[in-house]
């Protein structure tokens, strides 16, 4: 069986947690920034667990992650 390649551009925007879940960047801490508060912009820069419902389609993306 041939080998499965990896989406690069999943790869590039989501890593694996040790017990296997998938974690994100939050949206919205690009630019625009002078409006928001510290507080807002200090959480956006945390990761996020990708929802449950997506998680199947990120493993599709990549398979030996």
């Amino acid at each position: 069986m041939p080998k499965l390649k990896t989406r690069k551009a999943a790869a590039k925007r989501f890593k694996v947690t040790g017990s296997g879940k998938f974690v994100r960047r939050h949206a919205f801490r690009n630019h625009l920034l002078d409006h928001k508060s510290p507080k807002r912009k200090r959480w956006l820069g945390t990761m996020a667990v990708v929802d449950e419902r997506d998680a199947d389609n990120v493993a599709l993306m990549m398979p030996y992650a």
